[in-house]
Parts: C-alpha cells; structure tokens; sequence
C-alpha cells in the first residue's frame, strides 16, 4: 500500500482581539481550504470562537479550557492523532490559537512526537496584529511579541480604525521580524492559501527553532490573566447588554483585554447578536443571520484579562440582566449608619 501523503499545519496566532478568527474566516473562502481540518483553541470556561468559524468541512475541533501552549498540549496530540484517524483525512490542518499562546511550544511538541511528526508537516505561521492596539500590545506584552517575532507573515488588522494607519507599525513589526511578509488585511487581493499558507519558518525554510527559545516560555500567563464567563439563560434587551459594556470598561477598562460572546435579544431572538471587543476597543454589535450551529441559546460572555475584579463583574451583569442577587450593604454604608450598633460595627 502507498504511503499516505502527510498532513499540512498551519498555525494561525495574534493577541487577544487581534481578529484572528476574521482572518481565518476570510482564509477559509478560498476554494483550496475545501479539504481542510480546523481547530481552535479557546482561553477561558466558555467557548465562543469555534462558533464563528465558517467551514464547510467536518466542523470545527474546540480545544478549550486552556492555552494550548501550556495546559492542553495533550489534548491537541489527541486530537491531531484523531484527525488522521478519519476516514477522509483532510490534506491541511489549520489551528487558531487562544490570543495568549507561544506557537514555539507547539512547533516543538509536534517535532518531537514519534509519530505525529512524520504524519504531519508544519506549513507556515500567520500571525495577525492590531493596528489599533498593537503598538501598545507589544510593549506591554511578552506573548504578543513572541507571535509577531515566529510569523512568517504578519497580516495587520482594522488598519481602518488606525488614526495614524499601518504604517508605524509596519516599521515595528519589520524591526521585530525583519524576514516575515507583512500584510493589510484591506489589500484587495484576497488572503488565498497560496499567498499565506506557502511553507516557511515553520517549514524549516529560515532559521529552526532552537532549544533555548522554546525553553524560554515559562508559562507564566497562567499567572496574571484571567477570564470571567458570564450566562444568562434567556433573551435579554440588547440596550441592557450595552449600558453592561459601557460601565464595565469604563470601570475595568485597563485591566480588560478581550471580550466576546453571544446575545440573544428579546426583539429578535432567532437572530443573535456578536459581541466583540478588543481593549478599550468596543465594535458595535453585529446581528447575525442565524444561530451558528450547536451554540445554546442565551447571553454567554467572556471577559479576559489581566488583575480582573471578577466578582464586580459578575455582580454588575446579574444587575442588568435582571438576575436576583441578595443586598449587602458595604463597610461605608455600616460604618455611616446611626442606627449601627457599635459591636456590630466591621473591624478596622
């Protein structure tokens, strides 16, 4: 029997909000990705992501619960052996990452796996920046500059919403990674495969991963970001959901990085409406033609980021999606009260 030809991996990275699952979505458009295998990798309890993925293959694979760089490293061997399992195994895999992930990790488990690594082939890395808040992403954070600097092509995103446009950061992304391709997502000529997925670093064309810069992820993301997933079963006034966002960023602004979700509106609920944000970056809601298929009716929301006050946030949106809650007067409110009884007074 002939040998079955391996498997192509494309990672598809960015930062939190940096429109991945946009760019993979305009990628996907193209006719050669019909026999292509998509998995996406979700930070945070509530997946969301996986349901704005347009295929029209076998689905898509979630990998939730965790970066996969870090926690589901052995969940994804599963799921990429299971892929090859199939009885029509696609020619391509292409995998988005949670915003937080280091592609190097990854590069290297799947090299140094005994059978994966014969029967797959790593394609390319495509990395996808912010104009709005790239700059400042890469100052601040460690794992955006790692996604920028392995890419083989960097495609800039929302260059529309940019006041001063692509270009300084085009300059910033050329001094992090002066051998990637560094695209705008508003060229008219369409994102093929051809254009972004021919092989590259990761392929083994430049310069190989070396121990010592796969070594030097120390999952430490664990550490200081967080997410907060919040529920409500139920069609909700959509204005509810907006003075939600509203107050939140405004109170929470610099600590939150991300948030996305479903909305299901009481003016029309067989129609949902995406929530999306990135930073201090709200898009306006978008309203969807259907439900994507499998995702539960409802309002499902995460919010990520960095030192987040879960329990404010969680308590700000029972408010406004109407949830009881029991009333807890706050220390001023004990302490300011005539009627307290001095023993009943909190401790200093």
């Amino acid at each position: 029997m002939a040998e079955r030809e391996s498997i192509a991996l494309s990672i598809v990275t960015g930062f939190l909000g940096a429109g991945k699952t946009t760019l993979l979505n305009r990628l996907l458009k193209d006719p050669a990705l019909t026999d292509t295998a998509v998995i996406v990798n979700e930070f945070g309890e509530i997946a969301i992501d996986h349901f704005l993925v347009e295929t029209a293959g076998d689905g898509v694979i979630e990998l939730g619960g965790g970066c996969l760089c870090c926690t589901v490293r052995g969940e994804l061997a599963d799921t990429l052996m299971a892929v090859t399992e199939r009885p029509q195994r696609p020619r391509r895999v292409v995998l988005e990452t949670t915003g937080l992930a280091d592609p190097a990790p990854v590069l290297q488990a799947l090299a140094a796996h005994p059978v994966l690594s014969v029967l797959y082939r790593p394609e390319a890395i495509i990395a996808a920046v912010d104009a709005v808040n790239g700059a400042s992403t890469l100052d601040t954070y460690e794992e955006a500059r790692r996604q920028a600097a392995l890419a083989d092509r960097i495609v800039i995103t929302k260059a529309e919403l940019a006041p001063d446009g692509p270009e300084p950061l085009r300059a910033r992304l050329a001094e992090l990674n002066g051998e990637a391709e560094i695209l705008d997502s508003r060229d008219s000529a369409p994102l093929t495969a051809a254009k972004l997925l021919r092989p590259g670093f990761a392929a083994g064309s430049r310069t190989p991963l070396t121990p010592s810069f796969s070594e030097a992820h120390h999952h430490h993301h664990a550490s200081h970001f967080s997410s907060v997933c919040l529920v409500h079963d139920g069609a909700l006034p959509l204005l509810a959901v907006e003075n939600f966002l509203d107050l939140v960023t405004t109170q929470q602004g610099e600590q939150i990085l991300r948030i996305k979700g479903l909305v299901e509106t009481d003016d029309d609920p067989d129609h949902p409406v995406l929530i999306q944000g990135a930073q201090r970056l709200l898009h306006a809601p978008e309203r969807l033609s259907r439900w994507p298929d499998n995702a539960p009716r409802g309002t499902r929301l995460v919010v990520i980021g960095q030192h987040l006050d879960v329990e404010y946030i969680r308590r700000i949106f029972a408010a406004f999606a109407g949830q009881a809650a029991v009333d807890t007067p706050d220390r001023k409110a004990l302490e300011e009260n005539p009627l307290a009884i001095a023993a009943f007074r909190p401790l200093p």
